[in-house]
């Protein structure tokens, strides 16, 4: 199973990705005015207790941050055929990450929510559809540059799968581009109700599916009657939509209802979406309480 490649823990802890941007001073913010928010978010991560962190993703939305680097692209116009990116987007953050912590996850927006967050406006491009292919053989690049650097986990993040826009036919062929040219273990991180799109994303070729469970308690009910042929849960117990930081007991509670069903080999834990619009102070007690809340189940077990 893919557990055992990246983590060798029962309930591990883990983040969806992004984190409020704290911007710092000083020289270095005069060559890099980020890198500071890197290492902000890096150091409240492993402070919180998370065991698979991320760089934090704090150069852009998740759109801008991969497309203004790929040829092909100007803004949100894509304008010609689309091209893998000069050099890699993410790995130097997440290099920086692994300075920090022997257990990193790598995360790429996914082909189909980065063509649907942009306008075609050549005619190399008929629809979406083909637009998404492009995107996922562009991708594929920096997929194996995160693998070279040491990557724990590659996330693929398709906030679009929810919501019933995007060809899942195509989506599937798109991610499996990917994931078919790495050797890590992969995640895709879904967003919202998966009511009308679950059976077909279950057939995705992914080692773990990472799904919101706390702002949409429905999704429990609808993965407890599903067959996930051995993958692992991202399980998503804290909500990230609202800046209320949950009680341990309340996190504990849901962490839980997990177990119940999923069982805790099968969980990684982790919030329901990234942290980005939140503020610092609530990101960081969003972690400390969720990562206490594993703790505490974790023992009882």
């Amino acid at each position: 199973m893919a557990k055992e490649y990246f983590i060798n823990k029962v309930l591990a802890t883990t983040v969806v990705g992004s984190y409020p941007v704290v911007k710092g001073g000083g020289l270095k913010s005069l060559f890099d005015p980020l890198h500071s928010a890197v290492e902000t978010a890096v150091a409240d991560q492993i402070k919180a207790g998370i065991d698979i962190i991320s760089d934090g993703q704090v150069r852009g939305d998740m759109i801008g941050a991969f497309t203004a680097k790929l040829p092909g692209i100007r803004e949100q116009q894509v304008i010609g055929k689309v091209q893998p990116a000069d050099g890699p987007i993410t790995v130097a953050d997440t290099k920086y990450a692994r300075t920090k912590s022997p257990k990193v996850k790598g995360i790429i927006t996914g082909p189909s929510s980065l063509a649907h967050g942009l306008h075609i406006s050549t005619p190399m491009y008929r629809n979406k559809e083909e637009l998404a292919l492009d995107l996922a053989a562009a991708l594929v690049v920096e997929a194996r540059s995160l693998e070279a650097a040491g990557i724990t986990l590659l996330q693929i993040d398709e906030p679009i799968f929810s919501t019933g826009i995007a060809d899942l036919n195509v989506g599937k062929q798109a991610i499996e581009t990917i994931t078919a040219a790495v050797h890590i273990p992969t995640c895709m991180h879904v967003c919202g109700s998966l009511g009308n799109v679950l059976d077909e994303i279950l057939k995705f070729n992914v080692n773990v599916f990472d799904f919101e469970f706390a702002n949409n308690t429905a999704n429990i009910d609808l993965l407890s009657r599903r067959d996930l042929g051995g993958r692992m849960i991202g399980f998503g117990c804290v909500d990230s939509s609202i800046d209320r930081v949950e009680s341990v007991p309340e996190i504990r509670k849901r962490i839980e209802k997990g177990v119940e069903i999923f069982g805790p080999k099968t969980m990684l834990i982790d919030p329901d979406c990234g942290m980005r619009m939140r503020s610092r102070e609530s990101a960081y007690w969003k972690l400390k309480n969720m990562c206490d809340a594993a703790k505490e189940v974790r023992i009882a077990l």
